[in-house]
């Protein structure tokens, strides 16, 4: 059993949860869930231009978690365009990027505050 993924920090959640083909009703679509963790990765990487290595740093990730998350990410939107599927921003291990306190989780290193700073 794989252990649980540690929170990532995001700047926060996107102003719109919910994208999808123009005149098709939502419940006649299939969705793909993007978390919000690839979401910030998305962000991070092509709409602020980062190398992975400071990205990864902005998340608290590794550089090697960071590739796999934007990879994940860009191939659920690439499939979402091409398939014309509706595309949903959710979940995900995640905590505002704030500074002290834990995320609550029990086996993450942001548990008291020890997380990397930015």
């Amino acid at each position: 059993m794989p252990r649980p993924p540690c929170c990532r920090r995001v700047a926060g959640r996107p102003a719109v949860s919910l994208f999808k083909p123009a005149g098709i009703p939502t419940r006649e679509l299939a969705e793909v869930v993007v978390t919000l963790d690839e979401f910030e990765a998305l962000r991070l990487a092509d709409r602020e231009g980062l190398y992975h290595e400071e990205a990864a740093t902005r998340m608290g990730v590794s550089r090697a978690t960071f590739g796999r998350i934007v990879e994940s990410a860009r191939r659920k939107v690439a499939g979402a365009l091409l398939d014309g599927q509706a595309l949903r921003i959710e979940g995900g291990p995640v905590r505002p990027d704030s500074r002290g306190g834990g995320c609550g989780h029990g086996r993450c290193r942001w548990r008291n505050g020890e997380g990397k700073e930015a």
